[in-house]
């Protein structure tokens, strides 16, 4: 397995003030910018350094030297940029023994913690979101969250931030929960479904905050708003739409194509068929090795579980992995696999290509207001309707559900009961073929 690597950039310079015109002050706030993917975070050393007596190349102050009005050493403040620089080591260290790729409140927290600034600046008291980055760090270490969980509780902070930037875990009443809920569902449209979810993560935050004694506001405990909820469809493709899709000929279209727009659509359309035909993620189709095939069946352990499973190949699956079979992909990959957000970009066109305009009513609610959006199936087509085709087809087709869920690592038939559901409709259809 390839080892956990967080690459970073550390970059530590004099702040200069002022601009090309006014010109620059001689001296500047020693600032280190600390750069990783997706991230960017900069902190203050509590330094003014002299311009003049600054070696960018070394990222430090020139020996011998003094800066600012106190006369600073430069073998303290370069002594300071040693400390900054091991304690940014040791963070980014312990984050790749656990696996996780960090947040920028993750870094800023930690780095405080370990250059003890946090006592140094007691006069502010700790906020709302003080405690909430310090959740985030604790639970995302415990539990080894992946960089998606990171990214919820961060959209999580963002949405009570925009409610109030002044909110106190006293605010949290009955009815601050309430105004809570009006705010997501008024201002940033939220579903009914997306609320709850939303609820569930800011109660976990409030059940922790209590437990650690920061928070004696208990009034979430008893707030559980009743919200109508519909049963969200399950969008998959049935065999013919799986056939027609898999032998398009996108040379034949009516649309005006160009090359590399055939070349795109079939390498999205493969991958996808490969889901279908095998169950798995994106996660886990973008993971495929070649090394992971051997003979007639691939064995992967999932990105999402952490599942190891051993899935045989079929007919449609080994065509699709001899088709690519010459094509050298980065990292051993054995399909070409483009980015999650492009692919279902392309499936939509893909669909929509491919005829794929069955209308499909979606229903859900916002407060109490039932919502019916009729939409052609090709809209709502994303990388997970792969899966779920082959879940239905597969229990379509008569394979016990034991079986199906040895492929896909489902644990439970709780999980699996939608699929079943389904499963069975579509057998009534098959049956009245009968009655001719």
């Amino acid at each position: 397995m390839a080892k956990f690597n967080i690459k970073y950039k550390t970059l530590f310079f004099p702040d200069k003030e002022g601009t090309k015109q006014t010109g620059y002050k001689p001296d500047g706030k020693l600032r280190i910018r600390l750069r990783w993917p997706d991230n960017v975070v900069n902190f203050n050393l509590g330094y003014r350094v002299e311009l003049a007596k600054w070696e960018a190349d070394a990222q430090r102050c020139t020996s011998g030297t003094s800066h600012g009005v106190k006369k600073v050493t430069a073998k303290e403040i370069n002594s300071e940029i040693q400390r900054a620089e091991d304690a940014i080591y040791d963070i980014f260290r312990a984050f790749e023994l656990k696996k996780v790729q960090p947040t920028a409140d993750m870094v800023r927290n930690e780095f405080n913690s370990r250059m003890d600034r946090t006592a140094k600046s007691q006069k502010a008291e700790k906020t709302l979101f003080d405690y909430f980055d310090e959740f985030v760090s604790q639970k995302g270490l415990e539990n080894n969250w992946k960089y998606a969980t990171f990214q919820k509780f961060d959209a999580v902070r963002n949405h009570l931030k925009a409610f109030d930037e002044q909110l106190t875990f006293e605010k949290l009443t009955e009815s601050g929960l309430n105004n809570y809920i009006i705010f997501l569902r008024d201002k940033k449209g939220m579903r009914n479904t997306t609320l709850l979810k939303q609820l569930a993560f800011l109660k976990w935050f409030l059940r922790w905050a209590a437990g650690k004694g920061y928070n004696t506001n208990l009034a979430f405990t008893a707030f559980n708003p009743k919200m109508p909820k519909a049963e969200k469809k399950v969008i998959f493709l049935n065999w013919s739409e799986l056939m027609t899709v898999y032998s398009f000929d996108f040379t034949r279209t009516t649309e005006p194509l160009a090359t590399e727009n055939i070349k795109a659509l079939e390498k999205v359309r493969d991958v996808f068929c490969f889901c279908c035909f095998t169950s798995l993620r994106y996660s886990d189709v973008q993971n495929l090795k070649r090394s992971d095939i051997k003979d007639d069946e691939f064995t992967i352990t999932t990105v999402k579980t952490g599942d190891t499973l051993t899935i045989e190949l079929n007919n449609y699956s080994k065509a699709i992995l001899q088709k690519y079979a010459d094509q050298i992909y980065p990292g051993n990959k054995a399909l070409p696999v483009i980015s999650n957000q492009k692919m279902n970009d392309h499936l939509k066109d893909l669909g929509r290509i491919c005829g794929l305009d069955e209308p499909i009513t979606q229903t859900y609610y916002k407060g109490s207001t039932r919502i019916d959006e009729v939409m052609p199936k090709y809209e709502l087509l994303g990388t997970h309707a792969g899966r779920r085709t082959f879940i239905c087809n597969a229990l379509a087709l008569g394979i016990a559900p034991q079986t199906v869920m040895k492929w896909t690592g489902h644990a439970d038939y709780k999980s699996m009961k939608p699929y079943i559901d389904i499963a069975d409709a579509e057998k009534k259809k098959a049956m009245s073929l009968f009655n001719r």
